[in-house]
């Protein structure tokens, strides 16, 4: 049988569903026939790597050379309960969750679309999984309008993927304004049908500055914590990482623009000590510094439930975890490229300027800020 022929648009399409976390299985399973059955594998050879039978494959190379890519999603008739609405109906459903929002608010619900489409909230539901829709979800993001974002984003990740020989490469950075939460009252443990419950009010007892080192290779993390987070607290933390890190091996720190690392006199203190090389990410990309996923760690794990009556108890807190982690380290690997980094980017600065055209110029630079020592 020959072969199905894609485009461009339709094979990026399908590798997108293929790598969603929110995809149905057999969306993703008709995505691999169609893929594979374009590079002119026969029936029986996809079968046989897929795991499935020989018609299965002939059914949806068929489906798909008669009715496109939309036909990946589409429910095949068969036995069982026959669907209530038809794609009229479900499409109106989709387009008023995309297109439209309910009256005072900003986004919709299972209850008061069904409300709205005269369906029961089991149908929006199912619909919604079907099309991957999440009107209740919503991530934050930001681009960057850095001038230099391209040079910057090649120097971070090429550290990332191609590390220097006998160098070591630091993600810094600061996690300022830890509060020192204490719980009101205390919560009742964990037990068997009831999770651990805490009071959602609380008394605030200080903040601490906790600055931290990953070391990209093992995992390790180095911290240290501070009352402030000014340039004199950084310049005392990367004497700390000298000691921590003795010899004369090159150190590759990978920073972002914060005003306290690019103080005349850290500038100056770098200049002293040659084997401290920075690395400055692009502005509104800290997602480029890896400490930064293990700044998550610490908050999910140690500080988001814990409760402290005073700072001391808070930094020992922080270093008890430091501890514990550097007792079995676990390492980020970066995997994005530069390439994929710039398509995704790239995308989403189209959408963004045909709501707002303008919004994702770079901005003109006020003066001169280094890249590297």
């Amino acid at each position: 049988m020959r072969a199905i022929e894609l485009n461009t648009t339709e094979e990026e399409e399908i590798n997108r569903w293929l790598n969603a976390h929110g995809t149905p299985q057999q969306v993703a399973l008709r995505g691999r026939i169609v893929l594979a059955t374009a590079q002119g594998q026969s029936d029986s050879a996809v079968a046989r790597d897929l795991e499935i039978n020989r018609k299965t494959v002939g059914l949806w190379r068929a489906r798909f050379a008669q009715e496109g890519i939309n036909s990946l999603w589409e429910v095949a008739p068969g036995r069982g309960r026959k669907s209530t609405f038809g794609a009229q109906k479900i499409k109106a459903i989709v387009d008023a969750t995309l297109q439209t929002k309910p009256k005072g608010m900003t986004q919709w619900s299972c209850r008061l679309m069904a409300k709205q489409q005269k369906v029961s909230k089991s149908t929006v539901s199912n619909i919604w999984r079907s099309h991957n829709l999440k009107p209740h979800r919503v991530k934050s993001f930001k681009l960057s309008r850095d001038v230099r974002f391209l040079e910057k984003l090649t120097d971070v990740v090429g550290l990332y993927l191609n590390p220097p020989q006998q160098a070591l490469v630091l993600c810094v950075d600061e996690k300022s304004q830890i509060q020192a939460l204490d719980r009101t009252q205390p919560g009742l443990p964990l037990k068997k049908g009831r999770c651990g419950t805490m009071t959602h009010d609380y008394k605030r007892n200080g903040t601490t500055t906790l600055f931290a080192a990953l070391e990209v290779l093992q995992g390790k993390v180095v911290g240290q914590c501070y009352q402030r987070h000014r340039h004199q607290e950084f310049l005392k933390f990367l004497r700390h990482l000298e000691q921590e890190f003795p010899g004369d091996t090159p150190l590759h720190l990978v920073l972002d623009n914060y005003g306290t690392h690019k103080h005349p006199k850290v500038q100056a203190w770098l200049k002293r000590h040659p084997r401290f090389i920075p690395h400055f990410v692009p502005t509104s990309s800290s997602w480029l510094n890896l400490v930064e996923r293990w700044f998550g760690e610490l908050t999910s794990k140690r500080i988001r439930r814990g409760s402290f009556c005073s700072v001391a108890d808070l930094q020992k807190a922080i270093v008890e975890f430091l501890e514990a982690w550097n007792e079995n380290p676990r390492p980020f690997v970066w995997t994005a490229t530069v390439q994929s980094i710039q398509e995704k980017l790239a995308r989403c600065r189209q959408t963004l300027e045909q709501i707002q055209p303008g919004c994702t110029q770079p901005r003109k630079r006020k003066s001169k800020e280094p890249l590297s020592s």
